[in-house]
Order: structure tokens, then sequence, then C-alpha cells
């Protein structure tokens, strides 16, 4: 089965079909569950009030370059989400099979772990050849080659891409390749926050 065959089912529980949350997500979202892979997993933030960001993701300051902030507006056409938009996307564009949310850090970031119903792309695959370095895959992104070698974007599906933070180049940098191959920007999405500030706000994390 390949990265893009994840099997994702979204439920979204409220407050009265559920045990009571001191910390929800939204007042009235307390939670959504992803199935991938036929296992549930549970989105949610820690309920410990007294937990504190440790490790890597509680750094302030990292040398810049390359960690440098990133600007709100990736590119012209690409609009910039927050959390609950990348909750929505799970629930609605990745449920239907419209839509990828995609990890762009390398591989090894990504098995530290990730956003539940992520997959794994890595910025770098979007660096030059499409149908070289996605080894056939673009079907599942619903890119197609017309015969003169070109890149047929109009069934292409919604991308919503994340890294470490804002600080990260990773998804702004695939994000802008992307748009040099003609992806078209408005089916391109960009969660700025990344990793630092989905773990900041206690979401769970799924390490794969």
């Amino acid at each position: 089965m390949t990265r893009f065959f994840l099997t994702l089912l979204i439920a979204v529980g409220f407050a009265g079909q559920m045990q009571a949350q001191d910390v929800a997500i939204a007042p009235a979202l307390p939670s959504v569950d992803v199935v991938v892979d036929g296992e549930t997993v549970t989105i949610e933030r820690i309920q410990d009030q007294d937990n504190e960001l440790t490790g890597a993701f509680a750094k302030t300051s990292r040398a810049c370059p390359p960690f440098c902030v990133q600007s709100m507006d990736v590119a012209p056409g690409v609009k910039t989400v927050g959390e609950l938009e990348v909750l929505a996307f799970l629930e609605n564009e990745v449920a239907s099979g419209e839509g990828i949310l995609i990890d762009a850090r390398t591989p090894k970031w990504f098995v530290d772990g990730t956003i539940p119903g992520s997959v794994n792309i890595p910025y770098t695959d979007f660096e030059s050849d499409l149908e070289i370095e996605l080894e056939g895959t673009l079907e599942d992104i619903g890119v197609t080659i017309n015969d003169d070698g070109s890149y047929d974007f109009s069934t292409a599906k919604d991308l919503l891409l994340f890294c470490n933070g804002p600080w990260c180049g990773q998804s702004p940098r695939a994000i802008r390749n992307l748009l040099e191959l003609g992806y078209p920007a408005e089916k391109l999405f960009y969660y700025r926050g990344g990793m630092q500030l989905w773990r900041l706000l206690g979401l769970t994390v799924l390490v794969p």
C-alpha cells in the first residue's frame, strides 16, 4: 500500500456524545477521529493544563539562514490556514479523496511524529521533475502527463502542506516549486504553524 492509499474516515465528536473535556479544540469541537489504515486516531488536546512544550520544538531561536521566519503569504493565490482549517481539510477534502495533507519535511522528522492523516512527501520531491521524483504517483495527486511531456493539472487534488513551523522553509519551498511546475495556486494551502504550533496547542501527534 502506497503512502497515498490511506483510508481515512473522519468523525467529529460533540460534547454531548463524549466524556467532558476541560481542554477542547473549540467550543463545539472536543476532538476529531481519524481512521488511518483501519486504526482510529483521536485528535484532541492534552488535558493536563500544566503540560509544557519541551525538546526541539521549545526552542525560540535558530540560526537564520536557513531557519528564518516565514511570511504569512507564501505565494500569490495560496491560502494560509490555521489548525481548525487543517482539521476541516481532514474532515472534508481528505475524507472525500479530493485532497491530501502533506508533511513536506524530510523522513527523519516525519517518523518522530506528524499530524494524524498526513502523508510524507519531502519538499525535495518537488524540486525538479515530478514524474521522476514522485515515482509514478502523479495519478494519486490528480496530475497527468500530456503527449508533449507537459503536466495536466486540470484534475489536480487540493494539497495542504506543512513542515516544522513558522521558521521552517521546507513547505514554502515545496509550494513555490509546485507553482513553478504549473500546479494551480487555488489548489495549494499552507499551514504556517506546522508541527511547532500543533505541539504548542497540545494537539495529538502520530508516530508512524
